[in-house]
């Protein structure tokens, strides 16, 4: 893995791969080098065979303070045309959290915020730290938040995404939680042990497995009305048939360790 990055410290331990925004100074916000290097890596880290969970951080005291000031300052002098494009890139790397076919475990402290929110929607599971704050403050700067809408609206539905989008207001972990932003929340000091509880569940699984669970419900998500027996069909008579599969069902038969966990 090309592991050319300024704006991001990547680290490989066993079979996780840790993923930290690697802009402290700046509360870890967005700016288009940090965009293009998030799908970038991302997109790295779907191909690697020796990962098997991400983990998505940030370094210091916040995770991602949403959009960086002096980039907000630079597409406010875009033209349509170019804001196109940097929506459009902004896009593609939330996509690339949200499609990589490896779990991914947000793990987060401090603050996220817009498009920092964005990234903990897109993860596949998400931690954040007692005393965390949340904001969709789009709206009060006279924009709206739509390239992180559709994956905000995935995970929280309809009625939480109106009125957290509308009112842009503040809201802490444990709302967070409630709204099923995030799936736990861990004590100060216990972020780093609760989101390593974490991937060792995940690392329990098969990866095809993982990789094929995340695909069904992609497709289930998308799938038109009547389809979905079908898709669920094939996918489970796929992935019984399949060398994974037979030595899950092996080694449960035969109560012993499949081989992905030795």
């Amino acid at each position: 893995m090309d592991n050319n990055y300024e704006h991001l410290r990547i680290e490989h331990e066993d079979a996780v791969g840790t993923v930290a925004l690697a802009r402290p100074d700046a509360r870890n916000s967005l700016n288009a080098g940090l965009i293009e290097e998030i799908r970038r890596c991302m997109e790295e880290l779907a191909e690697d065979d020796n990962v098997r969970v991400v983990v998505l951080t940030g370094e210091g005291d916040y995770f991602c303070a949403g959009a960086d000031i002096g980039y907000m300052r630079d597409t406010a002098e875009f033209s349509y045309e170019k804001n196109l494009e940097d929506a459009r890139n902004i896009a593609a790397m939330f996509g690339a959290v949200d499609e990589c076919p490896k779990p991914v475990v947000a793990s987060v402290r401090g603050a996220a915020i817009g498009g920092g929110v964005g990234l903990v929607a897109a993860a596949d599971v998400a931690v954040a730290e007692e005393g965390t704050i949340f904001a969709f403050s789009e709206v009060r700067l006279g924009i709206s938040p739509a390239t992180i809408a559709p994956f905000v609206l995935r995970k929280i539905g309809q009625s939480q995404t109106r009125a957290l989008f509308l009112t842009g207001e503040r809201f802490d972990a444990a709302r967070a939680r409630e709204a099923g932003l995030v799936h736990e929340v861990a004590a100060e000091g216990d972020l780093d042990a609760v989101v390593q509880e974490k991937v060792a569940g995940l690392l329990a699984g098969g990866p095809e497995a993982l990789a094929a669970t995340k695909a069904l419900l992609r497709e289930l998500r998308d799938a038109a009305a009547g389809e979905a027996t079908e898709i669920m069909a094939r996918r489970i008579a796929e992935l019984r048939t399949g060398e994974e599969g037979q030595e899950g069902l092996g080694a449960f038969l035969e109560k012993r360790e499949p081989g992905w966990r030795e």
